[in-house]
């Protein structure tokens, strides 16, 4: 079934899907592959396996600590998890392939097996793309918007699903004076245009992500989540992740990443209430059920008994 798009639609009852070219968790077989759709903002679960990443660093560095990590979010509803073996933090360095496979491949290998949930993998790389699709990956998230052809060519290859994200610039310097003639324009441009290659070139979905604090001032970032109901017109699902970011602190004086959920649960129920289709989050568990309660809120068909989505 295609999304649905009328601005008239209710953000709960807003249907939204991806296609993929192989079963995955939750595929409703179609001629054109395996569609997952779901209605209202879902939750895209964060699980960093890095012993640097701004926020959870270093506390899923086990086998073990990720898989129960994991576990937990799938349990609690989320529609994604998302792998990370490199922090894309402002000022990080890069880590070499190997590093990032020997991160991210056991954690992907043991999530499949287990299944339940779809899994993504964040990274910039090619090479990473293409093992971790083969060990059980169903979708790569590419902050760099697929700036490689070659991560293009292995989604498609792999018939994957692309999150195309917006970064000005790149993580190490990125925060250095970010400038743009006009943000939600610019942004917004960068998304389609990246987003429509990728398909015209094979790739079966996309999600389009405008990259919140990726080469952005606070006033860029706001300006973005005003604009949102622009980005969500579109014909592509809109993913934000907002979660623990810098603008939390910069406007509601909040300097320790863990501190943020309160200001990251308002931005994200922002994000769906405009149309957002994921939001991307460390407390997984906790979006779920608020974004239940927004739903019902919203929803003037909501019935008790009803989980949306």
């Amino acid at each position: 079934m295609p999304p649905e798009r009328g601005r008239a639609v209710p953000w709960p009852q807003r249907r939204h899907s991806l296609l993929f070219g192989f079963a995955v968790p939750g595929g409703e077989r179609t001629p054109q592959g395996w569609r997952v759709s779901w209605s209202g903002c879902a939750v895209m679960g964060v699980l960093n396996v890095t012993p640097d990443s701004f926020s959870d660093g270093g506390q899923h560095a086990s086998l073990e600590a990720a898989v129960v990590r994991a576990r937990a979010m799938r349990d609690a509803g989320v529609l994604l998890i998302d792998v990370g073996g490199e922090s894309t933090r402002p000022g990080s360095e890069p880590v070499p392939a190997e590093v990032e496979l020997d991160r991210v491949l056991p954690v992907v290998r043991a999530l499949a097996g287990e299944g339940g949930v779809l899994l993504s993998v964040d990274t910039m790389k090619p090479e990473v793309a293409r093992e971790a699709l083969a060990a059980g990956a169903h979708l790569i998230n590419d902050v760099t918007g697929l700036g490689d052809p070659a991560m293009t060519w292995v989604c498609a290859a792999a018939g994957a699903p692309a999150c195309v994200m917006h970064m000005q610039g790149e993580p190490r310097t990125m925060q250095r004076a970010p400038h743009y003639a006009d943000v939600v324009a610019e942004v917004g441009a960068f998304l389609r245009g990246r987003g429509d290659a990728a398909l015209a070139a094979g790739v079966p979905s996309v999600l389009l992500d405008p990259g919140l604090g990726f080469g952005k001032t606070v006033a860029h970032n706001l300006a973005l989540l005003r604009a949102l109901p622009e980005f969500t017109a579109g014909r592509q699902p809109l993913l934000v992740g907002a979660s623990r970011k810098g603008l939390i602190d910069r406007v509601a004086g909040a300097p320790q990443a863990a501190g943020r959920d309160p200001g990251t649960l308002a931005l994200h129920l922002h994000a769906a209430r405009h149309g957002a289709a994921l939001v991307r989050a460390h407390a997984a568990a906790e979006h779920v059920q608020a974004l239940r309660v927004q739903a019902a809120l919203d929803d003037p068909d909501f019935s008790p008994g009803a989980q949306a989505p």
